[in-house]
């Protein structure tokens, strides 16, 4: 079986919120896609709930992609303290954070329920599970910790 890479990261070093450049892959054509660990919270020691982080999810697929070129996807880990962000080309962790965090202010400070795409049992497929409010409380607690562009020392993104 291949091996992950994120399954090899020592997840009791980290210092959450932040974001870590996972690997670029290259294509047969020189292509490059991304793939980042946007930490939301300390592994093993907190969880957002599901409803708050699919609320999350659906709102970052949208900010993420007006604030970075290239976003291919952003998807929640199962543990529930982050996401992945895969995207073309290479972004610093630097810019990656910046865009994070601008994209949780938003969220936190400005998104109503209109604002929140495929919420319906048509653009869904667990329509019931979702809680903006939530998503705002996890949003404010993870900015009132800043957002790092270093997992194992803390270098808070302004």
């Amino acid at each position: 079986m291949a091996k992950v890479e994120s399954f090899t990261l020592d997840h009791t070093k980290v210092k959450a919120p932040y974001v870590r450049l996972i690997t670029v892959e290259k294509g047969q054509k020189g292509d490059e896609i991304s793939n980042y660990d946007l930490r939301l919270v300390q592994p093993n020691v907190n969880a957002i709930p599901t409803a708050g982080l699919h609320t999350i999810e659906h709102l970052l697929a949208g900010l993420l992609r007006d604030r970075l070129d290239g976003v291919i996807d952003c998807s929640p880990f199962g543990c529930r303290t982050g996401f992945h962000l895969i995207t073309w080309g290479r972004h610093s962790t630097t810019e990656v954070a910046k865009a994070l965090k601008s994209s949780l202010e938003e969220i936190a400070y400005h998104t109503e329920w209109k604002d929140v795409q495929g919420t319906t049992i048509e653009s869904c497929g667990n329509y019931r599970d979702h809680s903006l409010f939530s998503a705002k409380e996890w949003s404010k607690k993870i900015l009132s910790e800043g957002i790092s562009d270093d997992p194992f020392k803390r270098n808070v993104v302004d």
